[in-house]
């Protein structure tokens, strides 16, 4: 790791994250929203709102995984960040997160609950650096790492982009 990721790293109290780079959690709303509000996806209440640095290098990749809640991403610092995201209809769409809004990049990107999504450095030998807020607030519970081999059998013309964007 470069120095800047070093700094970053440390200056923002960074742990590693389960589907790659490193995270933060910043934020952790105190209102609670009770589990009979909640779709039947959610096992109990949860908090309103969760926010996260993410870290990313261009030599990692964030696999594919789904949440049962909408997820926004901000751009801060580094290189754009591609999010793969399969969407609830079963298309895939690569968006651009970034600053670059002449090619098209997006500073927010809202990924929809329940999406299998993964994301990757744009630019080799970099990083990125963004945000994410779950809303109701993100739990492990609602956390899904995606199978190579059952997303493909879901997804089999996105194949390539599977195989390429899972571990297992």
């Amino acid at each position: 790791m470069n120095a800047r990721l070093e700094k970053i790293v440390k200056k923002l109290d960074m742990n590693p994250h389960p589907e790659g780079g490193f995270y933060k959690e910043t934020y952790r709303s105190e209102g609670v929203i009770p589990k009979q509000i909640l779709s039947k996806e959610f096992n109990g209440k949860r908090k309103y709102c969760t926010a996260i640095y993410f870290l990313l290098t261009s030599d990692n990749f964030s696999a594919f995984h789904k949440i049962n809640q909408d997820e926004i991403w901000h751009y801060y610092e580094g290189s754009s960040l591609f999010v793969h995201v399969i969407d609830l209809e079963g298309k895939y769409h690569c968006y651009s997160v970034g600053l670059n809004l002449d090619e098209g990049e997006l500073p927010q990107l809202v990924v929809p609950a329940g999406c299998w999504f993964a994301s990757s450095v744009k630019n080799e030998n970099s990083y990125s650096l963004v945000g994410c807020t779950v809303s109701p607030g993100f739990d492990f519970d609602d956390f899904e790492l995606g199978e190579r081999k059952k997303l493909v059998q879901q997804f089999p013309k996105y194949e390539d982009v599977i195989i390429h964007y899972t571990r297992n």
